[in-house]
């Protein structure tokens, strides 16, 4: 539903259509797509999230996993009443496999090979999850106890 509002001709089954293209990789939307029946098209298309997970490794890929290894704490945090994120598990880095079953991150190939240090933080304690209900995705960030209790102390 979120898409229509900057796509109001799009439906769901063909946004990859859009999205694995020239013009789609121009938007942040298309930049974070990864459909799951459409792989090949992700792997050829996509100019950021598979480089930046280093699925497809690139001159960078060591560093992106040297800057997310570095950081003291690393928080996730999403709910199921996101309602744009989708699956929500997404923004736990979990996703939808090509039957629509959500896979936990922690069962993700890139999380098992720690591909760009997500199984480093987690196993050093670094990284914090958190899953919040009653949040609605243009809420997080004005959500006060999502702030003072998810946030706040883990800046320093």
């Amino acid at each position: 539903q979120f898409l229509h509002l900057f796509f109001p001709s799009l439906v769901c089954e063909t946004a990859y259509e859009l999205f694995y293209s020239i013009i789609g990789q121009h938007t942040s939307v298309g930049n974070y797509w990864n459909d799951p029946h459409h792989q090949s098209l992700y792997y050829n298309y996509s100019k950021f999230l598979p480089y930046v997970n280093n699925e497809l490794l690139s001159n960078s890929s060591k560093l992106f996993r040297r800057g997310l290894t570095k950081l003291k704490t690393l928080v996730l945090i999403g709910g199921p009443d996101d309602g744009v994120i989708t699956p929500w598990q997404s923004s736990h880095f979990g996703y939808f496999n090509e039957t629509e079953q959500v896979v936990d991150f922690r069962q993700r190939k890139a999380y098992l090979d720690d591909s760009f240090g997500l199984q480093t933080l987690d196993k050093q304690g670094r990284l914090k999850v958190f899953e919040i209900t009653g949040v609605a995705h243009l809420d997080w960030h004005k959500n006060v106890t999502v702030i003072d209790k998810y946030i706040v102390p883990y800046l320093n």
